[in-house]
């Protein structure tokens, strides 16, 4: 049997199902027509024009309310981080540090740049179109100078450092970052970077490009590209929220409730699994693609691997570092 938007809600919240358990759109449809019905209950001869006006303005006033569900903020706000370009952001400004030394992605993309200028412009690529050797052995060795070293126990598997391109994930990662932004190109077996880049580099330094390839990393890259997760859900779109929560907490664990309260359709994108419930493979995603392969990479953050201590299940939890608020500077209050 169907359920009515006014019959008890079937988890026994004792609430109207409309209230409780009706997915977003649907809730919102019938809030709108709740709105009209109790228009024309009070008023019966309004005309439609009148009617749309009222609900227009209904309509807008709650959307500029600020929604518990969002941690506060309102759906105005929200609307403008999920869909809105990455220069037309509001509530929020995305910084240059002044100091970029902490980053990884920037360190190697220096490193990449440097090859470049040293030799006219461009290096030769690997058989496989990777970066060299000598260029990977120089970023491996950057890693003691980086706050994720303290967790880096076996070499072999770090996603800092690396043999080759293809065991390094973190240099690929920014390879692929500057090829997206445009600083770089590769061509008859060869890197370049771009005329315009290197008249950049040489009047500004290193930080005339953290900016384009913020924007490439948040909004352009596939966060999916390096793993192998079958269920395919595009974090990004959260991924200003998600940027806001973890630097006002610092628990992975309230990030994927927040998320999960806040988008719950989410949810619906991965498969039912005894052993894998949605939200142990939301969680999941999350952990790795947000927390480890974005904000780690950037430097932003840094998180203890474990998650087990003496047979116990510890919090997860991440240790800001000093360019995440150098770089991310909320103006929410809520």
């Amino acid at each position: 049997m169907k359920l009515g938007r006014n019959d008890p809600c079937h988890c026994g919240s004792g609430k109207k199902y409309k209230r409780c358990c009706m997915n977003s759109v649907s809730q919102q449809h019938a809030q709108v027509f709740d709105d009209a019905a109790a228009m024309l209950a009070m008023n019966p001869n309004m005309s439609i024009d009148d009617l749309n006006t009222a609900l227009q303005h209904t309509v807008q006033d709650r959307n500029n309310q600020p929604h518990p569900d969002f941690c506060g903020v309102t759906p105005t706000q929200m609307a403008n981080w999920l869909y809105a370009p990455f220069d037309q952001l509001h509530w929020v400004s995305v910084n240059t540090p002044d100091n970029l030394s902490a980053s990884p992605v920037m360190r190697y993309l220096a490193l990449i740049l440097d090859e470049a200028l040293a030799h006219e412009g461009a290096f030769k690529a690997t058989s496989k179109g990777n970066l060299p050797a000598k260029l990977v052995k120089q970023a491996s060795e950057l890693l003691p100078e980086f706050s994720v070293a303290q967790y880096q126990r076996n070499i072999s598997i770090s996603e800092f450092a690396g043999s080759n391109e293809d065991k390094f994930n973190a240099l690929h990662y920014t390879r692929v970052l500057a090829e997206i932004s445009g600083i770089i190109y590769r061509r008859s077996g060869r890197y370049h970077v771009k005329k315009s880049a290197q008249k950049q580099y040489q009047e500004l330094g290193i930080q005339a490009f953290f900016k384009p390839m913020l924007e490439a990393a948040i909004s352009k890259y596939n966060w999916g590209y390096l793993d192998s997760f079958e269920c395919d859900v595009d974090l990004r779109t959260f991924g200003v929220f998600m940027l806001w929560r973890i630097q006002a907490h610092h628990s992975v664990d309230q990030l994927v409730q927040e998320v999960m309260i806040a988008f719950p359709d989410v949810l619906t994108a991965f498969p039912a699994d005894d052993y894998a419930p949605p939200e142990a493979l939301l969680s999941g995603l999350i952990e790795t693609r947000f927390i480890e392969r974005f904000l780690q990479f950037w430097g932003f953050v840094t998180m203890d691997p474990r998650r087990f201590i003496n047979g116990e299940r510890i919090a997860i939890t991440v240790q800001a570092q000093p360019l995440l608020e150098q770089t991310f500077q909320f103006t929410i209050n809520v």
